[in-house]
């Protein structure tokens, strides 16, 4: 059983600082190309920007953090690309995290490993072995990762320990073997760039989640961009299918 139930199964609570929030780091290649840079260069400095956001969530008491870094359809990136964001990836594991590791983050990696080599595999496994036991922000990095995919591969796995529920299963059934079935569905999702789409991140896991973009370029999100988002979910209003009526009904009297 989960730990944390889903957002359509039970009205969850509504914290003033999002709890999870969740990124699409957008922008990158534009960003570089306004400099008259190489795409890569803008990549770089996109991670950069991550340390940024993963200092600052953690100053403002953000216990998750999920960013989308590649999708399961960026391998149709040019072939020199999709070569130096592996590279870059695989770099940023063996640099970062012991940094990470002395900074009580838990760091997390999603998605299909199965295209990537037998040594990135492993840098993988070292990262997250190494740090399973801290108990401060989980950083969940999605890399080959698609919802899709994640979907179809909780349902497989699914039925495959429970073969008895091929004719009929709950969202509860399916919950279990979905990816960060361990944590909270993200409050916020945030996507940087200008685009306004979800492009096939976490698409179970956002039914109920607030969403904001914004035109700013990844590499230069920083913490007053972050601070504005939050800013923008703080002045939601969370229904989760009930009314406004509702909630002020639910309201302590002053």
């Amino acid at each position: 059983m989960p730990l944390f139930q889903s957002s359509t199964l039970i009205t969850p609570d509504v914290p003033a600082v999002p709890r999870h929030i969740a990124i699409i780091m957008d922008g990158n290649g534009r960003w570089a190309k306004n400099y008259f840079m190489p795409r890569v260069m803008g990549h770089q400095r996109g991670v950069e920007a991550l340390r940024e956001t993963v200092r600052t969530c953690r100053d403002l008491g953000v216990a998750y953090l999920t960013v989308f870094a590649f999708s399961s359809e960026n391998w149709r990136r040019p072939a020199e690309e999709v070569t130096f964001l592996m590279s870059l990836f695989l770099k940023m594991l063996e640099r970062e995290v012991g940094n990470m590791h002395q900074n009580n983050i838990r760091l997390k990696i999603m998605g299909d490993r199965s295209r990537f080599d037998d040594k990135f595999i492993l840098a993988m496994q070292q990262a997250e072995q190494l740090t399973a036991s801290n108990t401060g922000l989980v950083l969940t990095i999605a890399a080959n990762y698609g919802g899709r995919w994640d979907i179809m591969t909780a349902i497989q796995a699914m039925l495959k320990d429970q073969p008895a529920l091929a004719t009929s299963f709950t969202e509860a059934d399916l919950s279990p073997y979905l990816s960060l079935n361990d944590e909270p569905e993200p409050d916020l999702l945030i996507r940087t760039g200008g685009e306004q789409r979800i492009s096939n991140f976490m698409l179970w896991q956002l039914a109920y989640t607030e969403l904001y973009f914004t035109d700013t370029l990844w590499p230069a999100f920083g913490r007053r961009d972050l601070e504005a988002a939050i800013a923008s979910y703080q002045k939601r209003e969370r229904r989760f299918g009930r009314t406004s009526e509702q909630l002020q009904e639910g309201k302590p009297h002053a």
